[in-house]
């Protein structure tokens, strides 16, 4: 669990957590075992405060409301209100009407429709298995990163697409909620002696892309599709010289700019409008990324951006030095002043899925869909609704729009805590199914099926949709 839960989450539960604009909402408040602030049947002054409208005493004009309400035999409340804007409200206990004397206080959150029905899903869409040059394989992978809290992954290892189909196939009879994208990292042949040295994310392509042309990403089983496609349907493995071809065609076409390789440009555009066909979001990953000096110029990073090769831009990701991500959002906010605008991610890069690697969850994103499923993911990513975290430190940070970062600083401290906690037992199991004895397999399955849905009812209690 990477997000402490608060104490007045220990003490009291409160639910809805979300709620729609102009929709009249009941809330409850429960007890949960602390020290008895409140007496069954006595009234209470509750204050309700937008977190916007600055304080009540110089602003009385603000989004405030008095309400009296009566304790119930628990020692909580139920009351309905209707919030009237996008932005955190706290739920505040009072003595004598004075907002000051605080006896406790809880907060909700209340959202435009736009957000109503989409749920905030937090995954990783870059990291690595023993299929390429990471430590732990995709099965375990998997299970680690549902312990730290995920609710979808991909593995996306360098030039090879089957482990993510492994990972996938493993745990398919197992009610599980995380949710596992097919994906690689794509690194295609050098052309004219010009090797593509940038890096790119097929996150959820339902065939290869690296696989579409002879080379590494079929040596190791060849051409068959089933380890080359999701649903075994994909494009026949192109000779390496009819790709070359095609690609020097693209590059006479192009009209690049005179500080831009064209075949580079030419294999770069190419992945990406393949990631498309294939169904995927193609990702442009790390760009500040120190391999000895950085890995691609930043003159070829400003043309793919201003020319929108890609889907999403892993804002942050990969390592915990600041100029990598640092230097990616100053970018990402200088291009938005601009006008540039492109959909945004973090990932972790990851190489091992432990908890002793500090780089094992630095990043992640806050994905608002309406489901935890793979089309409807990329779906919301594409249409702008994703957020980048940055975990590198204990005092998070966000980076996306300002909507987007306040409504995600609100979720991870009083939402995702309480989500963390359920989704570290069903990693344990996944994990204990991925390498345990055959009777601690089995025992990992039926507490599964034990567990099935729980993510989705404990949803279903704190978002009011």
């Amino acid at each position: 669990m990477i997000f402490p839960i608060k104490k007045e989450l220990y003490d009291y539960d409160i639910f809805p957590k979300v709620l729609v604009k102009g929709k009249p909402a009941e809330i409850r408040i429960r007890p949960l075992g602390g020290r008895v602030i409140f007496e069954p049947g006595k009234e209470y002054d509750l204050f309700i405060c937008a977190l916007d409208q600055g304080e009540a005493a110089i602003y009385p004009s603000g989004d405030y409301q008095y309400l009296s309400v009566k304790c119930d035999d628990e020692g909580g409340f139920t009351f309905t209100h209707t919030f009237e804007s996008e932005q955190m409200y706290f739920i505040r206990f009072a003595k004598e009407k004075n907002p000051d004397k605080e006896i406790l206080q809880l907060c909700v959150y209340c959202v435009d429709e736009d957000l109503a029905g989409r749920y905030p899903f937090r995954g990783d869409l870059h990291m690595h298995t023993t299929g390429s040059d990471g430590n732990q394989n995709s099965k375990v992978v998997s299970a680690n990163y549902r312990a730290h809290g995920l609710d979808f992954t991909v593995i996306s290892d360098h030039k090879e697409y089957y482990p993510s189909l492994e990972a996938i196939d493993y745990y398919k009879d197992l009610p599980i909620g995380l949710t596992i994208i097919p994906g690689e990292e794509v690194h295609m042949p050098s052309v004219d002696g010009i090797k593509p040295d940038f890096h790119t994310v097929n996150f959820g392509g339902v065939y290869s892309i690296n696989a579409l042309t002879e080379g590494e990403a079929i040596e190791e089983h060849g051409t068959d599709k089933k380890y080359r496609s999701l649903n075994g349907e994909c494009p026949e493995v192109m000779p390496l010289e009819e790709w070359r071809e095609m690609i020097r065609s693209l590059a006479a076409r192009m009209n690049t700019p005179s500080d831009i390789n064209p075949i580079q440009a030419a294999i770069c555009k190419w992945i990406y409008d393949e990631i498309r066909k294939a169904g995927g979001l193609g990702i442009f990953p790390h760009p500040y990324w120190i391999n000895d000096v950085y890995h691609v110029p930043e003159v070829f990073v400003d043309y793919i951006t201003e020319n929108k090769f890609f889907d999403a831009f892993e804002v942050l990701g990969g390592e915990n030095y600041y100029e990598q991500n640092g230097f990616q959002t100053i970018k990402y906010y200088e291009d938005r002043a601009k006008g540039i605008r492109y959909p945004i991610v973090g990932s972790t890069d990851s190489h091992s899925s432990l908890f002793h690697n500090r780089n094992a969850f630095i990043c992640s994103t806050i994905v608002f869909s309406h489901e935890n499923e793979r089309e409807a993911l990329i779906s919301s990513i594409k249409d702008f609704y994703s957020v980048a975290v940055d975990t590198i430190s204990k005092e998070f940070r966000l980076v996306g729009e300002k909507r987007f970062v306040r409504y995600g600083c609100f979720l991870l401290k009083e939402y995702f805590p309480l989500h963390d906690e359920l989704c570290f037992e069903e990693g344990r199991l996944m994990r204990q199914y991925a390498t345990g004895t055959q009777e601690e397999k089995q025992e990992a399955k039926e507490l599964l099926i034990a567990l099935n849905n729980r993510l989705k009812r404990h949803r279903e209690k704190y978002f009011d949709f």
